[in-house]
């Protein structure tokens, strides 16, 4: 597969998201991502019930823009990617490793997008993503969304020479995310990393579910809906969460709070993702 973004309909992306086609600049980009990040859930169902459609742009496309469905970050950063590239944006994927880097794999894909010879990260596909690029500067912060974020160099032995940290500070305490390093991307590389993220065994997409949503409150007040395999969650900037762990009985209830959480299933859909996430609660 190569970087080809033939195949994306941006005035259907750009109408489903309440985006606008503005020249590449710092701000539209940040107004771009937001848009993005509380429109299309991340979530994993598809690889919880084995019908991944794959991570080539149409079939992104389809799920996320007709099928008001979302995903995850090889899905997320395919039609993003694509967006950019199509309003003329600088932009390059690169693979990043989530948890240890000593010891996970790059199954996490990212984008540098060059403006006015500044680098920025944007990483609309992370579980709970910034609402916004952030500078790849050592120590540089972005604020706003749930949590502060901050972008931090690392010299540790990495491909490509040094890598960038991504960490998020919640309550008192920063918390690491992923680094990302400098190698170029193919899509092969993403079919792969694809691949391992939804067959492998030890991937917890496999064994779990996930589904985020941000969102905004009437006051301006960011928020995160949050489906995960036992309780649902809603957090605001500045609060504790309110979680509420939900009985088996409840499963059946499970589609629709899906469904709040932006992911749209069919009839047989949500027939099946009860019946998987009961398998998982009993197993």
């Amino acid at each position: 597969m190569t970087w080809d973004t033939a195949d994306l309909d941006l005035a259907a992306y750009l109408e489903r998201t309440g985006a606008a086609a503005e020249p590449p600049s710092a701000a539209a980009l940040a107004r771009l991502q937001t848009a993005h990040v509380r429109t299309f859930p991340f979530e994993n169902i598809d690889v919880l019930l084995e019908q991944h459609p794959g991570v080539g742009l149409s079939a992104v496309q389809d799920k996320f823009v007709h099928r008001h469905r979302g995903g995850y970050c090889f899905e997320h950063a395919t039609i993003f990617h694509a967006v950019l590239v199509r309003l003329g944006y600088d932009v390059e994927p690169r693979l990043a490793r989530v948890a240890n880097p000593q010891t996970s794999p790059r199954s996490h894909l990212v984008m540098i997008v060059t403006l006015d010879g500044r680098r920025h990260l944007s990483d609309p596909g992370i579980g709970i993503a910034p609402l916004e690029p952030i500078e790849l500067a050592d120590g540089a912060e972005l604020s706003g969304g749930l949590w502060p974020h901050q972008v931090r160099r690392t010299d540790a032995e990495q491909p490509g020479g040094h890598a960038w940290e991504l960490w998020r500070r919640r309550g008192d305490d920063w918390e690491y995310m992923h680094t990302t390093d400098e190698l170029p991307v193919r899509r092969v590389d993403v079919e792969m990393g694809h691949h391992w993220t939804s067959t492998a065994p030890s991937s917890h997409f496999r064994s779990s579910l996930s589904i985020n949503r941000n969102g905004v409150d009437a006051d301006g007040t960011p928020n995160l809906l949050t489906v995960t395999l036992d309780y649902v969650a809603l957090s605001r900037a500045g609060e504790a969460p309110q979680r509420r762990d939900y009985d088996p009985a409840e499963l059946p209830e499970l589609p629709e709070l899906a469904q709040q959480a932006g992911a749209r299933l069919s009839a047989a859909e949500s027939e099946l993702l009860v019946d998987r996430i009961r398998e998982l609660r009993h197993g």
